[in-house]
């Protein structure tokens, strides 16, 4: 295989401009222009106006869910979560999450306390955590990755039995269900996540679910004076509030989800066929849920047997303009102030360590089509068939 043929050595670039990761469902400029012209004509922008409480009671609806309060981010509302739930000393989470899991604990001055995850599923590693809990630990973070979950069932009944809290950063997992139970069911509570590169877009912005009365209303109180129902004690109050911007953006790509939804589910469909004679590359698959948002199309790369390192791999393909990512990297333990505070975990966490050298995430969603799957798995495999040629035209180069 020849190595002129790959844009790092001067050729071509397979795509004429970068190819992002994330989903980036947008509503036709229609849709949007007249949603937009209603926030204007009542000139009521933030404040729990009229399409945040629409997008509350659609949400509880389509989820199943006692409460569904929005907020302007994931990373509020898992501070807000904290806040309610009144937790206190140390909190345990996955070590191989979004820093904001742990970010949101420190805010809230938490403690985290870093686990291991299972090396196949990538969810955090049910049968090490009891070994975690001591009388200093308060609650889990259950963190549901790539469409998938992290055995939700299975962590309550451990929450029950030491007598801790248990919520769930659920940032990936919305419109995700286990038999018949939409996520945003399990636990105190859980977090969902509307950034743009989730299949709910509301450019920015989250909803805390709860069944629990008591907590819904703490957390509308801790969110604004505006929109708090009846008055409660909390601690502290935020800026938490939704902007009706946000809201119209959302009750558009709720509307949208089940066509999103197929759509992503086919393109992963695409790139297990495609990829299934690629030697090395593994794709790790929802199995914990019955039904996945397959928002994200995640592969576990196999050095020996694809040839090539995840980090030299994603080198190649930004060359080619296809911005893969590393997620997560590096490991929370790795992150500043918790590898300096935390200092004991590094070698503590193999399977964390492992995925973050060798984990990466292609493309899927509203930017890709049927024919980019195609174009972006053959190129992984004219890649893999070249990794020698590869391998030593870039041998003394600063490429990883």
């Amino acid at each position: 295989m020849n190595s002129e043929n790959f844009a790092i050595f001067g050729a071509i670039p397979e795509f004429d401009k970068p190819l992002p990761i994330g989903q980036h469902y947008f509503p036709s400029w229609e849709r949007y222009t007249t949603s937009f012209r209603g926030i204007f004509e009542r000139q009521y922008y933030t404040n729990q106006g009229p399409l945040t409480d629409e997008l509350e009671k659609k949400l509880e609806a389509f989820l199943g869910v006692e409460h569904a309060i929005c907020v302007t981010n994931a990373t509020i509302g898992l501070m807000m979560a904290a806040e309610s739930m009144e937790l206190s000393g140390k909190v345990i989470l996955p070590a191989f999450t979004f820093v904001a899991s742990a970010q949101s604990l420190t805010w809230t001055g938490l403690d985290p306390v870093f686990c291991d995850v299972d090396p196949v599923t990538q969810q955090i590693a049910l049968d090490q955590i009891g070994a975690l809990i001591d009388e200093g630990v308060s609650a889990i973070m259950g963190v549901n990755l790539w469409g998938d979950s992290c055995n939700p069932k299975a962590l309550s009944d451990l929450a029950v039995s030491y007598g801790i809290q248990l919520y769930f950063d659920s940032a990936h997992a919305f419109g995700c269900k286990i038999s018949d139970t939409s996520l945003g069911n399990f636990g105190d509570m859980e977090i969902f996540s509307f950034h743009s590169t989730n299949i709910l877009n509301a450019m920015e912005g989250s909803c805390i679910c709860t069944n629990n009365d008591d907590l819904g209303a703490r957390l509308r109180n801790i969110r604004s004076s505006y929109g708090a129902g009846h008055p409660v004690d909390v601690v502290r109050t935020s800026n938490g509030r939704m902007s009706e911007a946000q809201a119209a953006m959302a009750l558009m790509s709720l509307e949208d989800f089940p066509s999103n939804q197929k759509t992503n589910e086919y393109l992963h469909q695409l790139y297990e066929k495609y990829l299934e004679p690629v030697p090395g590359l593994n794709i790790v698959k929802p199995t914990e849920v019955s039904f996945s948002n397959y928002q994200s199309l995640v592969c576990l790369i196999d050095e020996q047997e694809f040839g090539l390192s995840r980090d030299l791999l994603r080198e190649l393909l930004k060359a080619e303009n296809i911005n893969v990512q590393r997620y997560f990297y590096p490991g929370l333990h790795h992150h500043p102030p918790y590898v300096q505070n935390l200092s004991h975990y590094p070698d503590r966490l193999p399977n964390t360590n492992h995925l973050c050298a060798s984990t990466i995430q292609f493309p899927i969603g509203a930017l890709v089509s049927v024919q980019t799957v195609e174009r972006i798995c053959n190129l992984l495999l004219r890649i893999h068939q070249a990794s020698p040629v590869i391998r030593s035209r870039l041998q003394g180069t600063n490429c990883p």
